[in-house]
């Protein structure tokens, strides 16, 4: 079982990990150190306390252990993304799956939005099967500049039936 949860300053050495070994290896690539986690939280509650918000960030949890993190975030007033990282040794087991169909139910309930997109790196066709179970359908390629150059991430979107 997953819930997601409002972070905490007492999530810094979690989110240490989360941000760490192979987990990272699509994203910057550096591992965060525990001042970089401590100000990514700090940020996190700040845009928590903005009106109108824009984002919401909650943390993964499974067996009262934080094990990863997942984002909204309001592009358009109707138009939405979602991003997440999970702890590498929690990978293949739905979390990442099951907290994004939580995170759409938002999307479509209290944020009011009606499209939410989605990417994943090219080498990470595991997040694209994550997508799909959370009912996203593949709708093409986008370019992201990268710090290795331009690359062409996967893009997949959810739009309410509503």
């Amino acid at each position: 079982m997953v819930t997601l949860r409002a972070l905490t300053l007492d999530d810094t050495p979690a989110l240490t990990r989360v941000y760490s070994g192979a987990s990272i290896r699509h994203t910057t690539g550096q591992p965060l150190t525990l001042d970089q986690a401590h100000e990514k939280i700090r940020a996190v509650l700040a845009r928590a306390a903005e009106t109108p918000r824009a984002q919401w960030s909650w943390g993964i949890v499974t067996a009262d252990e934080l094990i990863g993190l997942i984002a909204l975030r309001r592009r358009t007033p109707t138009m939405g993304t979602i991003s997440y990282i999970l702890r590498e040794d929690t990978w293949g087991h739905g979390y990442a799956t099951h907290a994004a169909h939580q995170v759409a139910s938002v999307a479509f309930t209290t944020a009011g939005l009606t499209r939410l997109e989605a990417m994943h790196h090219p080498d990470n066709p595991a997040s694209g099967r994550v997508l799909t179970k959370a009912g996203f359908t593949r709708v093409g390629t986008t370019d992201r500049n990268t710090d290795h150059g331009t690359a062409a991430y996967e893009l997949y979107a959810l739009e309410t039936t509503n």
